[in-house]
């Protein structure tokens, strides 16, 4: 099957076993520098959310311009500190008691969700062996992001803390506020985002060092307009006198690698033809079922006039997994890859072993054009999740 791309990339991915995500470092270089730029020309400290992306493999590249990252549990603390070599800033919605410990002994900030939260830790933060800065998230009760299964600000939200319910008194101790209302946002989407909260919770930034502006800034996205944001983030600095943190996850890996996968059968039932892959969409996909959202493939597109369609199946027992419809410049046969785009960030970090399907490998396509194998998976992965 001939494969085409609608933008640029030189993985040669008949040498790319299946399946396999694999990541390009050039591109995964060129949104780097990006944002690298923008934190250098704003003075703003930009620094990776785990959460959306965590390939350790390729840390000593994230190194090179990048020394941050955030965290939203103890052991993405612990990656950080392991394997970028800083303390995290981590949040968390709640802490539990027997995972503090190790919260603070591999952070630099942490940001509680609750007054209750801070209540019930901050004498641990004040007495730690190290210096921790605590913040607070905040809930601006204002959010663009139309889906509902990732806006933070919808009624009822267990995320953060409204103004109203923070009053009038900050309590004692903390040093920085928290909000993350975006996603996969421009920087317009910011500016009215940081109107509300100036607004709302301005009256305490004298009170404060820092503001932690979250993530789903999409600065890696071809439409965007980094001067836009580089000005905005530095007038706000040096308006409100405020450290300026930003923690994207999506904009890192934004269009710098696929899953490969293979055909292993095609069936017939009532005029669908069902191409079965190698990969699962429930283990290896879930966004594709959660949101849901049709993921881009090479050489391939919606239906088309004249065209043989297919569906696509996944390789677990689920009867929902499945995608479809597309049409492909040629028909498929067994053993024809299909190359699904964009699925290093967040698709990676959601996987599962449902049914004990093997996790796809992990592999880096480098800047001499070379693919490196960086881990492959099997049965005591799957075996050493359970008991």
């Amino acid at each position: 099957m001939m494969l085409t791309w609608n933008y640029d990339a030189v993985i040669d991915y008949k040498r790319i076993q299946s399946p396999c995500y694999v990541i390009e470092e050039e591109r995964f270089r060129r949104n780097l520098g990006l944002i690298r730029k923008i934190s250098d020309e704003s003075g703003a400290e930009i620094i990776l959310a785990f959460k959306g992306f965590a390939m350790w493999g390729v840390f000593p590249v994230l190194k090179e311009y990048v020394n941050g990252a955030a965290a939203s549990s103890a052991d993405e603390a612990r990656l950080c500190f392991e394997e970028i070599g800083s303390p995290a800033h981590t949040y968390s919605p709640v802490y539990k008691e027997s995972d503090f410990p190790a919260i603070l002994r591999y952070s630099s900030h942490v940001t509680f969700n609750s007054l209750q939260q801070f209540a019930k830790f901050k004498d641990a933060v004040r007495y730690c062996s190290h210096r921790i800065s605590p913040g607070l998230r905040i809930n601006p009760e204002f959010s663009e992001v139309g889906h509902g299964i990732y806006n933070p600000c919808s009624p009822g939200s267990r995320l953060g803390v409204t103004a109203e319910d923070l009053g009038d008194t900050l309590p004692e101790g903390l040093e920085g506020f928290h909000f993350h209302v975006l996603f996969e946002s421009d920087s317009h989407a910011l500016e009215r985002v940081l109107d509300v909260v100036e607004k709302k919770f301005g009256r305490f930034f004298s009170e404060i060092k820092w503001i932690n502006m979250g993530g789903g800034h999409l600065v890696t996205r071809n439409d965007y307009d980094p001067a836009h944001l580089i000005t905005l983030l530095t007038d706000f600095r040096k308006r409100t006198g405020l450290h300026l943190i930003l923690e994207p996850g999506s904009a890192f890996a934004w269009e710098t690698g696929e899953l490969v996968a293979s055909v292993e059968d095609i069936v017939v039932n009532q005029d669908i033809t069902t191409a079965i892959l190698d990969v699962s969409f429930t283990a290896h996909m879930p966004d594709c079922l959660e949101m849901p959202y049709k993921p881009k493939i090479l050489g391939a597109s919606d239906p088309v006039p004249g065209r043989k369609i297919y569906r696509l199946g996944g390789n677990s027992c689920l009867s929902g997994d499945f995608m479809g419809d597309w049409s492909f410049e040629n028909e498929l046969r067994v053993g024809d890859k299909v190359v699904f785009m964009d699925m290093i960030h967040y698709t990676m970090v959601k996987t599962t072993t449902f049914n004990g399907v093997h996790h796809p490998s992990i592999g880096i396509w480098t800047k001499d054009n070379e693919f490196r194998l960086l881990r492959e998976f099997g049965y005591e992965d799957y075996k050493n999740r359970l008991s």
